[in-house]
């Protein structure tokens, strides 16, 4: 269970948001919502321990994230607005590189099955990414939650540059993981569209 109590964050001197209460049980889903510049990047970014926080208590199966650090970290998987890949390794390297970052090495195989659930693995695989468009970019960067084991998906905009193929995709993918008591935070514009009572919202207004 993930629980946030009384946050605040800032940036600069600007308060993007305060006071702000939480949780999120096993198997449901917390919509983040809002306008560009209210905070829902930062948001999730301190959820995963890479933005600072004014004030308040993240806390994660009952023990506050800043005093687990790693153990938390290895329960968490985020997937930013930016793809994060690098231009010069093709799609299977690039998700080689990213779960190392992560402490996992996973073969050929793996990388291109997680490739093929998305619609890529048959002919991208042998591609430059900076060869592919926008939409296969992201496809690339999703790809991981394939594989993903880990209990706490964190996801900013993950439907950007989507085609409803794609988004159809990902959605079944997010529907499994919660219905194997998954957790789910995802900062979006548009309604996500999985068929689950445990879909909660919660907006900044900023």
């Amino acid at each position: 269970m993930l629980e946030v109590q009384d946050l605040s964050c800032s940036r600069g001197d600007r308060t993007l948001f305060q006071s702000l209460s939480f949780t999120v049980s096993p198997g449901s889903l917390l919509a983040v919502t809002g306008e560009n510049g209210s905070g829902k990047t930062t948001l999730l970014r301190a959820l995963c321990g890479l933005s600072p926080i004014d004030r308040g208590r993240i806390s994660w199966q009952g023990q506050d994230v800043s005093e687990l650090r790693q153990q938390y970290i290895e329960h968490v998987a985020y997937v930013g607005h930016r793809n994060a890949l690098k231009d010069d390794l093709n799609a299977i390297e690039n998700l080689q590189a990213i779960t190392r970052l992560f402490g996992r090495d996973i073969d050929f195989g793996t990388a291109r099955n997680a490739l093929d659930a998305v619609g890529l693995g048959r002919t991208f695989h042998l591609l430059a990414t900076k060869l592919l468009s926008e939409g296969q970019k992201r496809r690339v960067a999703l790809a991981r939650l394939w594989f993903c084991e880990r209990p706490l998906w964190v996801l900013d905009e993950p439907f950007t540059a989507l085609d409803t193929y794609s988004s159809q995709l990902l959605r079944e993918r997010l529907q499994q993981h919660l219905e194997h008591r998954g957790l789910l935070v995802v900062a979006m514009h548009e309604e996500i569209g999985i068929q689950t009572s445990a879909v909660h919202q919660l907006r900044l207004i900023g």
